[in-house]
């Protein structure tokens, strides 16, 4: 029948794999988790072996309940940055060290020192940062070198699957351009970043574009969990790309923001640009560029608000912000709970509340942090969008589709449009990376012409649309301005107070 694919995405806590039709309809889910380890403050890590249980599990749930002759492709987005080494055979010789591990910010600051900090941002898209897995590797190299030496191959969590599954060396350039080794202009492996990061050339996987088929299932595997020997294995992307790609956002006028544990947004890029304002990554289309920002502390930070206050609920405390006037009555908050990627690169800034009376209450603190997710959203569009309208004819995208569980927050939804000054449409897609990687397999096998086509054909239409309140807008752009000044106003004091908490 061959009337569905597969899309997979191995996040940071579980493997999904979603059976989807051609229209993009979602036929079955099936979810399995895996633990994470920290063994000690800033290290992250996982044991790929785990990886490869969850997504066998995930994969025969789905073929018993819909049947091996109804798939025609699998495709795979998945946690970035996060990589592991594997020997000849396949297996995971460290455990796997992940996006959210810290340990190589000395590396961060000896790299840039060697080689020039925005040398390496222009070579690979991404400002010095701990989270792109060079360091990461470069830390290996000083404190396991046995370990990176006798490595047959590094792979992100792509390329460890494509291997099990095919028995091929290879990932997708959208999957490997997060771990910060890649050039990004050429779209190969950069031959003085490899070196910088203590790798050898044959160490690496092959590269394809996303939505090249990999290779075929093997029989072995098949068995395992039940579909066909052969079956291709399409090239997909890392789960931010992905999640972009899957809420139909892939070409010019469009941007998309995540609104989950942190802050996503990105806008397609017809050519290259970098900057500090944004990371610039392969499209998952394979044509053009990504432009991403981040922001760490989303709708977690809401959650520890609840926590902290010892409010009942989220809800509750939604509910009674609703009854306070834009701006909190004086209440600004720098949400950089977990420090800041995007624009700072800063490890060591930290939030801020300012403005605290005797007359502030919970639901004031809760007003102000949705207030400071929406600046910092609006000054992180502004900076990537403008950049973006410099590469192409389209001009600015008009068009920006929120997806995430901070979609259900109506007051956040209604500060962030008139924050930003642009209506919303929120998609119904809740897993969107899973189906991007859908799309893309959709296209690989030929059901469309291109990816383009595919998520045009795919992609749910907005459920709802949020516009700007009038009369919100000019009180918002006003404290926008003085939100401005707020990290420069405090980056000297968390930085005086990290160096006095070290001694």
């Amino acid at each position: 029948m061959n009337d569905v694919v597969i899309g997979i995405d191995a996040s940071t806590t579980a493997v999904k794999a979603i059976a989807f039709t051609r229209n993009g309809k979602e036929l079955f889910q099936a979810r399995e988790a895996y633990p994470l380890s920290n063994p000690q403050p800033g290290h992250f890590e996982q044991d790929a072996e785990h990886w490869w249980t969850a997504l066998l599990g995930a994969l025969k749930q789905v073929t018993e309940a819909i049947g091996a002759a109804r798939v025609a492709a699998i495709c795979i987005a998945h946690q970035r940055e996060t990589f592991t080494l594997i020997d000849h055979a396949g297996k995971p010789l460290i455990p796997a060290i992940l996006w959210l591990d810290e340990r190589a910010r000395p590396q961060v600051a000896r790299l840039s020192a060697a080689l020039g900090r925005e040398t390496i941002r222009d070579w690979s898209g991404k400002p010095p940062d701990p989270t792109p897995a060079l360091y990461a590797v470069r830390w290996l190299a000083e404190h396991q070198p046995k370990a990176l030496e006798d490595a047959a191959a590094l792979v992100d969590v792509h390329g460890f699957f494509v291997h099990r599954l095919t028995g091929r060396l290879v990932t997708s350039t959208a999957s490997a351009d997060p771990l910060g080794l890649l050039d990004i202009k050429n779209g190969t492996w950069h031959p003085e970043l490899v070196a910088a990061a203590g790798l050898r050339p044959d160490q690496l996987p092959q590269l394809v574009a996303p939505g090249a088929i990999c290779g075929g299932l093997g029989e072995r595997v098949a068995r395992l969990i039940g579909l066909k020997a052969g079956t291709p294995v399409v090239a997909g992307a890392g789960d931010g790309q992905a999640m972009g790609l899957g809420m139909g956002v892939y070409g010019e006028g469009k941007s998309y923001l995540s609104l989950g544990s942190g802050v996503v947004s990105g806008c397609y890029s017809h050519g290259l640009t970098t900057s500090d304002a944004f990371r610039t990554l392969v499209s998952p289309t394979g044509s053009g560029f990504m432009l991403e920002t981040v922001l760490r502390s989303g709708m977690q930070l809401v959650d520890w608000i609840v926590r902290t206050t010892g409010s009942p609920s989220a809800a509750a405390l939604e509910k009674a912000a609703t009854e306070i006037a834009a701006g909190s009555e004086g209440l600004l908050v720098l949400p950089y709970w977990a420090g800041v990627m995007s624009p700072y690169w800063d490890g060591a800034a930290r939030g801020a509340i300012v403005g605290l009376s005797l007359d502030h209450e919970p639901k004031h603190l809760f007003r102000a942090v949705l207030e400071g997710i929406a600046f910092e959203q609006a000054i992180a569009s502004e900076a990537m969008e403008t950049q973006a309208t410099e590469t192409q004819a389209g001009g600015k995208p008009a068009a920006m589709i929120a997806a995430g569980g901070g979609t259900n927050c109506a007051l956040l939804m209604q500060i962030m449009a008139s924050v930003l000054e642009r209506p919303l449409s929120v998609s119904p897609v809740n897993e969107a990376a899973a189906l991007g990687a859908a799309m893309l397999a959709a296209s690989a096998i030929g059901w469309f012409a291109s990816p383009d086509m595919a998520a045009e054909a795919m992609a749910a239409p907005p459920t709802r649309h949020v516009d700007p309140v009038d009369g919100l807008v000019p009180a918002y752009r006003a404290r926008k301005a003085i939100y401005r000044d707020l990290y420069q106003a405090t980056r000297d004091i968390h930085v005086r107070l990290g160096e006095v908490g070290q001694v």
